[in-house]
């Protein structure tokens, strides 16, 4: 089954890929890799998830903040794929930021609403390496930021 059915069969509606609001770049293939910026914590709506796990976001809301990430992480691919996500060999890193309070220590639980999501969209290709980060703040007061990177065919 390819990426794109499987996408499909889980009824996945992939967001906008957003342009960068800054001066960098939303991905920059260097070789075989694809790295994708850091992607912020967005509604199905367009509205920005934000607030501090931990305080006003529990641990399942900042799950399902991280899969939205993951979800701008795949439109982001596809996007530089030529929206062709065959060229997908591997999901090789990701690196999630949760915006906690001092006291949460469940950022891994966060992050594996992003895991989850990239593993089963590409199923054994998405086993990746992560590192899930507390922080202090975000952007725009976001509560989740992931990044990603991808070995292209």
């Amino acid at each position: 089954m390819s990426y794109e059915e499987k996408i499909k069969e889980l009824k996945i509606n992939l967001p906008e890929a957003k342009a960068p609001v800054g001066n960098y770049v939303a991905t920059k293939v260097s070789g075989k890799m694809l790295f994708v910026s850091g992607q912020i914590s967005i509604d199905e709506a367009g509205q920005l998830i934000k607030g501090k796990v931990g305080k006003d976001l529990d641990t399942e809301a900042g799950y399902n903040a991280a899969k939205r990430c993951a979800l701008s992480i795949i439109a982001q691919v596809k996007k530089a794929c030529d929206n062709d996500l065959s060229k997908v060999k591997s999901c090789v890193k990701l690196t999630g930021f949760v915006n906690s309070t001092d006291d949460f220590i469940d950022q891994p639980k966060v992050l594996n609403g992003a895991s989850d999501l990239i593993a089963s969209v590409f199923g054994d290709a998405g086993m990746h390496a992560r590192a899930a980060v507390s922080t202090n703040s975000l952007p725009l007061g976001v509560s989740v930021e992931v990044d990603a990177i991808f070995e292209l065919k």
